[in-house]
């Protein structure tokens, strides 16, 4: 028996306002709503709603169908979504009779629902993964709180996938984890090394042929009907057929008139007419096959373009520079104290902005321009690196952003862990650090020697070299005072 599961990625972009910078928009002094500033409320508004009726309501209603068909019998339809957390936000914003039809779905117990970032993010790419696996967790609980579900199967943003990412999905409980089908057979279930989750691989060549094949009139298979797709899943070896792909497929990039909702709606009779096949979701499917083999994948993979790497976010300069400074502005953004800025910066971090800024040619520059709101990738650029630099110079001017951190120690090279980027995360930081440790910076000077070379701020460091005679709380006390009294006098 060959078990089938087919899923689908479900994720909207939130777009910048193209113009931001042409327009004049950058280091306004003026600007009540830092949301309404930066991106475009009514074009994304636009897009959800013309998606929302072209696909998102129409394909519910077909794979609603196809399941309640089925529904009782020893050989049902499922299925499987994975919603990035802005797409649920979207939904909530723009159109709740959408997230109510995916609701409808999942009730009727025959859809998993598979967890990723909440943002959609490159998260998984940062050298501290602290982000990464907070933005996990923060998709797990909107999971929770619109499905009542608890996922099992992960799938990181575009299925980037290594060894590394496979061991943080291991420790946070999942069983399963999906990657593009290029390392191995992919008709196979896998183990990484060092963990007990199961390595799920996109068939990625019967995938493509719905996602981007199907209407193609030069492709020799055309056209495709639900038989001679079925067909050929019933002659595929291995144990298991994993097709997952993009839900906009149905109605947005496959267009009606081609006859995409007629193959969906086939699809399950036909595949079920073979007794080699069967419906599995996910997680039924590494629960019931047990692994191949151990299979390392030390380097990044993932779906995206020919070369199914990073290549497509990170293959050129300007989109280095741009993924650097969202880096960057991590530390001031989670030491703002505010979780509207914080939301603000992880928006910022979708991985549909660099997509944007792909420079190279021939077909995957079709695709990139395709979903592009830019006239060229170069625009694309401008946008989003003048967003990101005033951001920057918004939470400078909030949290004291330092050149460089303040790590704290109780000796040369013998650090906490603990550091400080701003001087508001100086303050929020201080009440926790043991008194050795503060004790051990002031006698060096080091709070005024930072207060004046990496924040530039000469008064404070005045006040705190008046403090080196201090110890222990009256130490902690002192430091606390003269931090809170420099963001007092600070005109933001």
């Amino acid at each position: 028996m060959t078990l089938v599961s087919l899923s689908f990625e479900v994720h909207q972009p939130i777009r910048l306002k193209k113009n931001f910078f042409w327009d004049g928009y950058m280091n306004r002094q003026v600007v009540p709503d830092l949301w309404k500033y930066y991106f475009d409320d009514p074009e994304n508004r636009r897009i959800f709603e013309r998606v929302s009726d072209k696909c998102y309501l129409p394909a519910n209603r077909a794979i609603l169908e196809g399941i309640k068909k089925l529904q009782g019998s020893n050989r049902s339809f499922k299925v499987s979504y994975s919603f990035s957390g802005v797409f649920l936000e979207e939904c909530q914003r723009y159109r709740p009779d959408v997230l109510d039809s995916f609701v409808d779905l999942v009730q009727t117990g025959m859809v998993e629902v598979l967890d990723q970032t909440y943002y959609h993010s490159l998260a998984s790419l940062y050298d501290d993964p602290e982000e990464y696996i907070e933005q996990i967790k923060m998709h797990r609980e909107l999971i929770w709180d619109i499905f009542a579900l608890r996922p099992t199967t992960f799938e990181n943003t575009e299925l980037i996938y290594s060894d590394k990412i496979a061991q943080i999905a291991d420790r946070m409980g999942y069983k399963a984890i999906f990657t593009e089908g290029v390392v191995a057979d992919p008709n196979y279930v896998y183990r990484p090394p060092n963990t007990k989750i199961a390595l799920l691989l996109r068939n990625y060549q019967l995938t493509d042929d719905i996602g981007f094949r199907f209407s193609s009139h030069n492709w020799e298979e055309y056209p495709l009907t639900a038989d001679k797709y079925a067909s050929w899943l019933a002659r595929t070896p291995g144990k298991c057929i994993n097709i997952f792909c993009d839900y906009e497929t149905f109605g947005e990039h496959q267009w009606i008139d081609t006859g995409i909702f007629d193959f969906i709606r086939s699809l399950p009779n036909q595949i079920l007419r073979y007794k080699n096949l069967q419906f599995a979701t996910p997680c039924e499917v590494a629960g019931t096959i047990p692994p191949e083999r151990e299979l390392s994948i030390e380097s990044f993979v993932s779906w995206a373009d020919l070369e199914r790497n990073t290549s497509c976010w990170l293959g050129n300069a300007l989109q280095h520079a741009c993924f650097i400074q969202q880096k960057r502005l991590q530390a001031p953004a989670r030491e703002s104290r505010d979780p509207d800025l914080l939301a603000i910066w992880r928006t910022l971090g979708l991985s549909d902005h660099l997509y944007y800024i792909f420079t190279h040619g021939g077909g995957p520059a079709e695709v990139h321009n395709y979903f592009s709101p830019y006239g060229s990738p170069y625009d694309a650029a401008v946008t989003y690196f003048a967003v990101l630099s005033d951001f920057h110079c918004r939470l400078k001017g909030k949290t004291h952003l330092a050149d460089s951190p303040f790590r704290f120690a109780t000796g040369i090279d013998q650090f906490t862990g603990d550091s400080a980027w701003t001087l508001m995360g100086l303050e929020a930081i201080l009440d926790k650090i043991p008194l050795p440790s503060l004790e051990y910076h002031n006698a060096n000077g080091d709070y005024a020697l930072w207060a004046e070379k990496s924040l530039g701020d000469s008064a404070l460091a005045e006040k705190l070299a008046g403090l080196q005679k201090l110890k222990g709380e009256r130490l902690r006390k002192g430091l606390l005072r003269a931090v809170a009294d420099s963001l007092a006098t600070e005109v933001i």
